[in-house]
């Protein structure tokens, strides 16, 4: 089955080459990297590791920033390319690599496949403040939204290229982090079936947080409007 990862990338200058290095190690998986004019060189990195493996990075330069037009270009991207599946993982390395094969196996009975900190087996390591918003966010979105998924926030996902084919991005509100939230809400509207699997997760390893006070407000606002169809 052949796939690409979608890394959308700000500053990740200290991560890129290790986690390019462990996608690349699974057969048939290739790159896109999305990278928002990072001011630490990180597109430049990314530009550098394309020619060191000719046809399996590409990499987007855009000059404009944000977690969520960032994935949207991404997806884009690689929806169109000749692959079975599409993942997206953050490039911070909170996301192992090397559950590729896992979400590969399990996508062949489902449309998406999601890499799930709350269901049985799963290990996330995170800061006390981080749990607590987290953990808020997920029951008020659960509430809010049901369908009956436990992770709507996380930034490890496997679909199928037919699915993300159906979705219209054109359309949608999210700008930051809210992106995986809405993507999975507007495919399950459509009726494609989802499922989680426990994975390990950890904090960013190296680098500055791009967490904030802003993408809260609007991951919550976002919510709202998709329950209330506006």
């Amino acid at each position: 089955m052949k796939a690409m990862v979608m890394l959308p990338t700000y500053n990740e200058r200290d991560n890129l080459r290790n986690i390019v290095g462990e996608i690349l190690r699974h057969r048939d998986v290739s790159i896109v990297v999305v990278d928002d004019s990072s001011p630490d060189g990180t597109g430049q990195i990314a530009d550098r590791l394309a020619s060191e493996n000719p046809g399996r990075i590409h990499v987007i330069h855009r000059k404009e920033r944000g977690r969520g037009t960032a994935g949207i270009a991404g997806l884009r991207y690689a929806r169109e390319q000749d692959v079975d599946c599409v993942f997206e993982m953050d490039a911070d390395l909170s996301h192992d690599p090397g559950q590729i094969p896992e979400f590969l196996e399990r996508i062949r009975d489902c449309d998406v496949v999601i890499g799930s900190r709350f269901v049985k087996g799963s290990k996330a390591e995170r800061k006390p403040l981080r749990k607590l918003i987290t953990d808020v966010a997920r029951v008020y979105t659960q509430v809010l939204l049901g369908r009956g998924i436990k992770d709507w926030s996380g930034g490890y996902k496997c679909y199928r290229r037919e699915a993300l084919r159906a979705l219209d991005f054109d359309s949608f509100r999210s700008r930051g982090y809210s992106i995986g939230m809405e993507t999975l809400y507007r495919l399950t509207s459509k009726g494609f079936r989802c499922i989680e699997i426990p994975i390990e997760f950890t904090d960013q390893r190296r680098g500055k947080s791009k967490f904030s006070a802003r993408e809260v407000t609007g991951y919550m606002v976002n919510v709202l409007r998709l329950r209330l169809g506006c």
